[in-house]
């Protein structure tokens, strides 16, 4: 059995390359565009969703948000066209990459770390649990006098 390119005249796969070519752009201005509206709205949501806490739970608003950012990028696809490329190319599926999930374990590990030795994120944790527990109280607060 001959494969894709063997089967295709070179004019369509040039033609099916210039497609794939702009259908990226499209989709990394869409791409873009979700990013620079998800930006502000993950900061606004995380917000909601500490000063929504519930015994000392979170609201559900980040997380919620999240499920929606992981439906549009399924839905943008961006590197779809790897489906047309070459049968002989290394596919990303095969390459084992770590992730920037992976890095940024590594770091919060290292900051674990030099908080549980009394190092200087201590104070920065110290800080940060200060100023999510004032978040915490105005939330309680409730609405102002309208």
């Amino acid at each position: 059995m001959q494969n894709a390119e063997q089967q295709q005249p070179p004019t369509d796969l040039n033609w099916s390359l210039v497609r794939d070519l702009a259908v990226l752009q499209v989709k990394l201005i869409v791409d873009g565009f979700r990013d620079l509206v998800l930006l502000p709205a993950s900061i606004v949501a995380a917000i909601v969703s500490f000063s929504h806490s519930k015994n000392g739970v979170p609201g559900p608003q980040f997380y919620r948000l999240l499920v929606v950012g992981k439906q549009s990028e399924h839905w943008i696809d961006l590197f779809g066209a790897l489906r047309n490329a070459p049968a002989d190319l290394n596919r990303a599926d095969t390459i084992d990459v770590v992730n920037l999930d992976d890095i940024v374990g590594n770091v919060e590990k290292f900051l674990v770390d030099e908080y549980q030795r009394g190092g200087v994120t201590a104070q920065a944790k110290a800080r940060i649990d200060a100023a999510l527990k004032a978040m915490r109280r105005k939330g309680k607060k409730g609405p102002g006098p309208s």
